[in-house]
């Protein structure tokens, strides 16, 4: 007769086991610093003698650099102030136009470049984005099928390096309903290709974040959020047009383990009143709070 341990135990040899528990990881994406540093007219590699420290006291310990910070000229000092100042470097961005076969070879051999040197930061992610074609004219559905077709090229690519892949989007992917980002979302391997949600440019697209978060389901591995109020992007994180709170219980109905990203960005209207650095301290304390996130 087999008693309950023994079920037990075979339920767990078949995979039966409970999901996993919520646990977010905090991440700082530091576009917003690349348009301070347009703003005060410094180059990057002046501006990162900034960015760095004051991140760092802003309450952040990890960060998803851009490819920018891994040009040749700027890797080692990149990597000095990663070690300088305890960084993490989970993920690295580097987008790319991936529905021109033509265009798509350059667009892998750079994005690999990018991966090996990110890797020597400890990086294990890749997370991409598909550029828009000129006038953000339509793709064709020919176009979307060599587009993801070359996304599950990379993501086999990146899995070669000890590495996984995971897609960004804007507002063009939003349109139709989604289609492109839909597309993506079909015809790309769950092996090979994970998600990064923009929750903001899902927002601005006209789409329904809570949907299109619920058809990616496991599939998500990171968030970059911000927030609007009256549809103007707010200097820090905070309530706004997107309902955060109704985000995180779904992440935490699925057990998300994947990264929050605070993405902060200016626009037109946004007219900050504190110093960044001040801002990425409450964005941060935001989403510790609202998010149940770690640093």
């Amino acid at each position: 007769m087999t008693n309950r341990r023994d079920f037990l135990a075979t339920l767990t040899a078949a995979g039966l086991q409970a999901k996993p528990s919520y646990r977010p990881k905090l991440t700082l994406q530091p576009y917003v610093w690349t348009q301070q540093f347009q703003k005060d007219k410094v180059t990057l590699s002046v501006g990162m003698e900034q960015l760095f420290p004051a991140s760092k006291r802003a309450g952040y310990k990890r960060i998803e650099l851009m490819d920018s910070f891994l040009a040749p000229e700027l890797r080692e000092k990149t990597a000095g102030l990663v070690r300088q100042y305890g960084f993490e470097v989970p993920v690295v961005y580097h987008g790319g136009t991936f529905h021109d076969a033509d265009a798509v070879e350059e667009t892998i051999r750079a994005i690999l470049a990018t991966a090996d040197a990110a890797k020597l930061l400890g990086a294990e992610w890749i997370n991409t984005n598909c550029n828009p074609k000129k006038g953000r004219e339509r793709k064709t559905d020919q176009e979307l099928a060599v587009e993801a077709k070359s996304l599950n090229r990379l993501g086999q690519a990146l899995k070669d390096r000890g590495m996984r892949l995971m897609l960004h989007q804007h507002d063009p992917d939003m349109a139709e309903g989604a289609r492109e980002w839909r597309s993506n979302l079909r015809n790309t391997d769950p092996g090979l290709m994970w998600f990064c949600v923009d929750v903001h440019w899902v927002y601005r697209g006209k789409q329904d974040p809570m949907e299109l978060l619920k058809e990616a389901g496991v599939r998500i591995a990171n968030l970059h959020v911000r927030n609007s109020v009256n549809g103007i992007w707010s200097e820090s994180l905070g309530d706004g047009d997107v309902d955060y709170r109704a985000v995180t219980k779904f992440l935490e109905s699925i057990g998300y383990q994947g990264f929050v990203a605070v993405e902060l960005a200016y626009e037109k209207g946004t007219n900050p009143t504190r110093p960044l650095e001040e801002d990425l301290r409450i964005g941060r304390e935001y989403a510790e709070k609202v998010f149940k996130v770690g640093r």
